[in-house]
């Protein structure tokens, strides 16, 4: 994608305002990550064509065929407590999803970092940062969209679809990028001006596994049970069988089907 195809489409003030666009990278995380270090801007925006080593939660490889989808990530230098950090996957989550319903993709956020289109993943966030002390030095944001894709590896095609399987057509990606970066930059916004709770309040409205029996790694060890809610500091909490409640800070959380 030519970053003159994306600038020309920019609402924002600072996110995508400074782009590096290749046809291929190792990872755009791992480039956006040395670009912070240097000292790039609020909004530095990585997008490439295609991936050698892209990657989720817990080191996973995500594999996408050249020219097909978005795989991107952001520098953000937030103004927030080192402790408010896993927030900002969440305020991405929601900020993703709007920006595909806004498109017509009504998609549903799966605790912590996936977006969900009729029950099967079509997006992943992955946040990573640096601190100094207690202080945020700067966070990438990374994202895969699974925009274009028609097939998928064996093992995936049950769990992962694209916004073209959903929709029957091809769907250009240039605008939907301006729509993510717009949305995102909005609720990066609201979020410093009023905390989670706006976040939380519309993350429930889309969210997939509040109510669902659901298996997490929780602080004394794996927990089966019900997902009830999110607490105020963006806590899942789960209640097992014994009706005790534990409350999952990070990690994976999968459906019991």
């Amino acid at each position: 994608m030519p970053a003159s195809d994306l600038a020309s489409l920019l609402s924002t003030r600072a996110l995508g305002r400074t782009i590096h666009a290749l046809d291929e990278v190792g990872s755009t995380s791992d480039l956006a990550r040395s670009l912070a270090d240097a000292g790039a801007t609020h909004g530095t925006l990585v997008v490439a064509e295609a991936q050698r080593w892209g990657r989720g939660r817990r080191g996973r490889v995500w594999v996408s065929p050249p020219g097909e989808n978005l795989l991107f990530s952001l520098v953000l230098r937030p103004a927030i407590p080192l402790a408010r950090a896993s927030e900002l996957t969440l305020v991405a989550a929601v900020a993703i999803a709007e920006a595909l319903g806004g498109a017509g993709f009504p998609a549903a956020i799966r605790w912590p970092n996936d977006l969900l289109l009729a029950g099967k993943k079509v997006a992943g966030i992955l946040t990573e940062l640096a601190a100094s002390g207690e202080a945020i030095r700067w966070v990438v944001l990374g994202v895969g969209i699974d925009v274009n894709s028609r097939v998928f590896p064996p093992g995936v095609a049950e769990i992962a679809t694209s916004l073209a399987l959903f929709s029957g057509q091809e769907v250009a990606r240039a605008p939907l990028l301006a729509a993510v970066l717009g949305s995102l930059e909005s609720w990066l916004a609201r979020h410093a001006r009023e905390g989670l709770g706006p976040v939380r309040e519309r993350w429930l409205q889309r969210s997939s596994t509040i109510g669902a029996r659901v298996r997490a790694e929780g602080p004394e060890g794996p927990v089966e049970g019900l997902a009830e809610a999110m607490d105020e500091d963006g806590a899942l909490l789960v209640r097992d069988a014994a009706g005790r409640l534990a409350r999952i800070v990070a990690g994976d959380v999968e459906p019991i089907r």
